[in-house]
């Protein structure tokens, strides 16, 4: 495959990549296994700072340790009450005094649109790690890389994408990116959460869509499950969220109409949408997921800093 253009670019949302654009990412991605494991200096002397005024676990600590494998470093913070923004202080503001420590930012934020609005005040590369409810490409990219991984291939497969399909900015994101491929999406949420129009009507011009409330009808076909759970920070009514609580409860009894060879996906964190007993079954990859994350980002550090071309 022929060398694309990433060093300097942001990285905001799936949908200003293509498809030859994200299969270059996923092959660059298979490359940094070994990486992974041995470590290395490709990044030495570059700085990450991640600026998470959300809270994170997988995101930002797969941020940092795909940084540090690569012979980098790592700033930044975890929660918004220990910095400026605390006395009043803009994102813009933060992102232009914060590109003079680091050569990348990987920004977490609850608002929407403020990863773009980042990477319109920003001189170095913004890598999205969540924008409000609106995106979430690095995890897209790294669903797709587990899916390519686990199943060989992604064209031709049967993709459901169930639970909170409104709020979750990671099946945003997911769903933009499978439009790219050969495949059939089925979305599966209560009716209070389906996808977003917006998103809808741009996937459905592409691929195969069908959207239903009930999992029990699409589990036999499906080849990929990937689940999330109902995020209750996103409700601005308590009592709507109470409504919708643990709608879906993927366990062995569900599994059992499900094919032998089917993969369930996970964003994660999860509450009780899938039961502790399906970690043992032959189908759950949601772990190996994160192992994924790493690799994924360690890529596209490397790229948009021009480590790799």
């Amino acid at each position: 495959m022929r060398s694309l253009e990433f060093k300097g670019r942001d990285i905001v949302s799936i949908e200003d990549f293509s498809r030859e654009e994200i299969n270059y990412i996923l092959n660059i991605s298979k490359s940094m296994e070994q990486l992974a494991s041995q470590g290395s200096n490709m990044l030495k002397g570059k700085i990450l700072a991640t600026l998470f005024f959300e809270p994170s676990t997988r995101t930002r600590l797969s941020f940092e340790a795909a940084m540090l494998k690569l012979g980098g470093a790592a700033i930044g913070f975890a929660e918004a009450e220990v910095t400026s923004v605390r006395k009043g202080e803009n994102l813009a503001d933060t992102i232009r005094a914060v590109e003079n420590y680091a050569d990348v930012i990987a920004l977490r934020h609850p608002l929407d649109g403020a990863a773009k609005l980042a990477a319109e005040f920003s001189k170095v590369p913004i890598l999205n790690a969540g924008s409000g409810s609106e995106e979430h490409p690095t995890q897209a990219l790294m669903d797709l890389y587990t899916i390519q991984k686990e199943k060989g291939r992604i064209d031709g497969l049967k993709i459901a994408l169930v639970g909170d399909l409104r709020y979750g900015r990671t099946v945003h994101s997911l769903a933009y990116a499978l439009s790219l491929y050969n495949i059939e999406l089925y979305l599966i949420s209560p009716e209070s959460l389906k996808m977003r129009k917006e998103v809808i009507h741009s996937v459905e011009k592409k691929i195969s869509v069908f959207e239903g409330t009930n999992l029990e009808d699409v589990i036999p076909q499906v080849d990929v499950l990937y689940v999330t759970r109902i995020q209750k920070e996103r409700f601005p009514d308590a009592a709507e969220y109470a409504k919708v609580k643990g709608t879906y409860k993927v366990d062995l009894k569900l599994l059992k109409n499900a094919k032998t060879d089917m993969i369930i996906l996970h964003p994660l964190p999860r509450v009780d949408e899938i039961s502790a007993e399906v970690d043992s079954a032959p189908q759950a990859r949601y772990f190996q997921q994160v192992r994924n994350g790493l690799v994924v980002r360690m890529a596209l550090l490397a790229l948009v800093l021009g480590a790799v071309k």
